[in-house]
């Protein structure tokens, strides 16, 4: 099964995970986090993988004029749901329905993980903004995703059984306060982003490295946490 038929399977499963208040790391820091890369709203905002929608919602709500894509049917129609005055439709990220230079700001929030055409999304990025425009992204740190916490204890030590460098899927089911999500992306190293862009002709301006520093912790678990990088957020400009 691939990537994108995958969330198209648990396009359900997600959108109860995803909407259910402070429940996963959006909610709680994650969104503020990333807002705090972005710049001030434009001409256009393009959310490429906007799945059920939420931050596309927010978004809005920053005053930003948002156009957001997703691949999965059911994504669409359930952010089409929650807001029928968003501009949502169905593509696919490297085959965005946008003239060249259209956009002065492209968000790809913890997506190009779960993509299997990582260069062609970002080269389509780098198309549909204009000369000077951003492409910010968000996506599970690369030392996240290679390796784990051989248990929950805040010291446990952090273990990469694998090559860090070498590409590979992962299989993951989170279960959390009675909800089920089985997430599945591909572990990339930095360096495949970072050709990535500077392929597509982006340039590196911020990079935040962003751990689970919620003060107070929601569970012991969470501490590891702050040891090392959750997630990665990335914003580049258009040469």
């Amino acid at each position: 099964m691939s990537l994108s038929e995958h969330w198209e399977r648990h396009a359900a499963d997600w959108t109860r995970w995803a909407r259910e208040p402070d429940h996963d790391s959006y909610w709680r820091f994650h969104r503020e986090r990333f807002f705090e890369l972005l710049p001030p709203p434009g001409r256009l905002t393009l959310d490429v993988g906007c799945g059920e929608g939420r931050l596309a919602r927010d978004l809005k709500e920053c005053g930003h004029h948002v156009r957001a894509f997703d691949a999965s049917p059911s994504l669409v129609e359930a952010a089409r749901t929650a807001d029928p005055s968003l501009d949502v439709r169905q593509a696919d990220a490297a085959a965005l329905p946008v003239e060249d230079g259209a956009s002065d700001l492209v968000v790809s929030f913890m997506v190009l993980m779960d993509l299997d055409d990582l260069a062609g999304v970002v080269r389509e990025s780098a198309r549909v903004l204009e000369a000077g425009g951003r492409f910010c992204i968000a996506i599970t740190h690369p030392i996240n995703s290679a390796g784990d916490f051989e248990a929950k204890e805040p010291d446990s030590a952090f273990v990469i059984k694998e090559s860090y460098f070498e590409q590979r899927r992962r299989d993951l089911r989170a279960e959390r306060d009675g909800l089920t999500m089985p997430f599945v992306d591909l572990h990339r190293p930095l360096q495949d982003y970072g050709a990535a862009l500077e392929r597509a002709g982006l340039l590196i301006e911020r990079i935040r490295e962003i751990p689970d520093d919620e003060d107070p912790p929601q569970r012991e678990s969470q501490l590891r946490w702050q040891r090392l990088p959750l997630f990665l957020h990335l914003r580049a400009v258009k040469l």
